[in-house]
């Protein structure tokens, strides 16, 4: 008895130093973000960073607008979300209600894989698979663009948003679907009005985590969104987003202790902002769930 409780004890202190360690490393990522940022702002007014519309870090005549980072971002985002929502809340109700055991053993297994492959991997595909057929497509379309880049974000986080999804959906208790179809409802109905209001919450909480995942997505913009910093809406122009700028500063071609420099900071620093607000909203929509009761 004694030596389980000594084994318990530390296991205990493992899982302690774990936690810990966890908490510690994220300190020390906000406190050198904090300090490379407030270097930056001593240079660039807060005010220039956040409404300015060009970003040339390396001109002669440097500027430093976000906007155009963010706008690029974002613009991703979109697409990748317009693409990926409908089809993985679709193939949810499908795994969730309609696919037997075993159909939903292999897709379960085969969609797990595929959140598992390399985005360096999605990126090739994106150059060489998606861009020259959207060039087919639409005539004059650049090699690098939004519009690829958003497709194969979405590719990408198809399958982690399908099992998200799945997840929230089988959190609702199965009698309120049993209820709608014994008082005459069809099992699309008890579908589109028991089962997803029911599971709303959940569902929103998986877009958040996966609009997360795809704002931080690094590879893919990188290789297939291009390197312009253009403040436009335009699916088929090429873009640059705030982790493919962190990638180009990163490679060592700008000197340290410049204003260029610290810009690696303020942009991270932002980019993290984001990343934690669409955390902590996804958070507070999974505890409304029914299954976090």
């Amino acid at each position: 008895m004694r030596a389980n409780l000594q084994h318990e004890r530390w296991i205990s202190r493992l899982l302690f130093a774990s936690a810990a360690g966890g908490a510690l490393v994220t300190l020390g990522l906000v406190v050198v973000l904090a300090r490379g940022t407030v270097a930056f702002f001593g240079d660039v007014p807060l005010g220039a960073f956040l409404t300015d519309t060009v970003w040339s870090p390396t001109f002669a005549v440097p500027r430093f607008g976000i906007l155009p980072l963010i706008s690029g971002t974002l613009l991703v985002t979109a697409i990748a979300a317009a693409l990926a929502i409908p089809p993985a809340v679709a193939t949810a109700v499908f795994l969730d209600r309609i696919a037997g055991p075993r159909l939903q053993s292999a897709l379960r297994s085969t969609l797990a894989a595929l959140a598992g492959l390399p985005t360096v991997a999605y990126g090739y595909f994106a150059l060489t698979f998606v861009s020259p057929r959207l060039r087919a497509l639409v005539p004059g379309t650049p090699v690098f663009t939004a519009a690829t880049a958003g497709i194969v974000v979405a590719i990408m986080i198809l399958p982690m948003l399908v099992l998200l999804v799945e997840q929230a959906l089988g959190e609702v208790p199965g009698d309120l679907s049993d209820a709608a179809l014994a008082l005459g409802a069809t099992r699309t109905e008890a579908t589109l009005r028991v089962l997803l209001p029911a599971a709303a919450p959940g569902v929103l909480a998986a877009v958040g985590l996966s609009l997360s995942r795809a704002v931080g997505e690094t590879m893919i913009v990188t290789l297939a969104a291009g390197a312009a910093s253009n403040l436009s809406l335009d699916a088929f122009e090429p873009v640059l987003t705030m982790t493919a700028f962190l990638v180009q500063v990163s490679l060592g071609d700008t000197p340290p202790g410049t204003v260029a420099h610290y810009s690696l900071y303020a942009v991270a620093a932002t980019l993290f902002l984001i990343t934690v607000t669409l955390n902590l909203a996804s958070r507070r929509l999974r505890a409304r769930s029914p299954g976090s009761a």
